[in-house]
């Protein structure tokens, strides 16, 4: 098995995610998922942000155009994005991409509860330019 950055971290968290969907199932809205989660990632020990609100910037502009909440920030190195639907959408990677970007984060989870089983993306942002 390949060894990923953080990769013990990320395990941490999904495991925390599996326990979650393991006693809730699927069917709940995702603040229900983020509320467990939150608990937890507290019962592990992780410290964590939930719904950290970062400035989208816009070239070389110095005042933020908006700004995004990402449902958690792990251990100030991993964004996790959770969920809940039937099926994880092409839109849902490229809206935690550019939670990576703005935050300058390398490491994110997409994390879906919403299926029978869980179902979780790990995306490296790649150093290298658009």
């Amino acid at each position: 098995m390949e060894e990923y950055k953080h990769s013990d971290l990320t395990h941490k968290i999904i495991g925390c995610a599996m326990q979650g969907h393991s006693f809730l199932g699927n069917g709940f809205q995702e603040f229900i998922y983020q509320r467990a989660l939150s608990l937890e990632f507290a019962k592990a020990g992780l410290n964590f942000q939930r719904e950290l609100e970062v400035p989208i910037y816009y070239k070389d502009h110095l005042e933020p155009i908006d700004t995004r909440r990402v449902d958690f920030l792990v251990e100030g190195i991993v964004v996790v994005e959770l969920k809940a639907r039937v099926l994880i959408e092409d839109i849902h990677l490229a809206q935690i991409l550019n939670y990576l970007r703005a935050y300058k984060i390398e490491i994110g989870l997409l994390i879906n509860f919403g299926e029978k089983s869980l179902n979780f993306k790990r995306l490296i942002l790649s150093e290298r330019k658009n």
